[in-house]
């Protein structure tokens, strides 16, 4: 189980977290008590929802609260990265 989630944690979180609710439906009943807030978690933070599932039934505490705000910069810098490693090729920010 180790080895697999590791492995779909390199694919993506978004596999990740199809296959851990899969394997472990009741983990995320427990955690989530609709299907709402987990399917835009899916859609927009994949990674600090894969976080909060993985925490949450035994209390959110201390060192978590750190891996979630890690998994919530991972999502944000997903996002911003992408801009700002482009801005080179469209020309931005070069003299003229």
């Amino acid at each position: 189980m180790c080895c697999l989630a590791v492995v779909l944690m390199m694919i993506g979180p978004r596999a990740a977290i199809l296959v851990y609710w899969l394997m472990d439906p009741l983990r995320w009943k427990f955690v989530y008590s609709n299907f709402f807030i987990p399917l835009l978690g899916f859609l927009f933070l994949p990674w600090t929802t894969l976080a909060y599932v993985i925490v949450a039934p035994g209390g959110v505490e201390y060192f978590d609260w750190v891996l979630i705000a890690l998994s919530l910069l991972a999502d944000v810098t997903s996002y911003g990265g992408g801009a700002y490693s482009r801005r080179d090729q469209y020309g931005y920010g070069q003299p003229v």
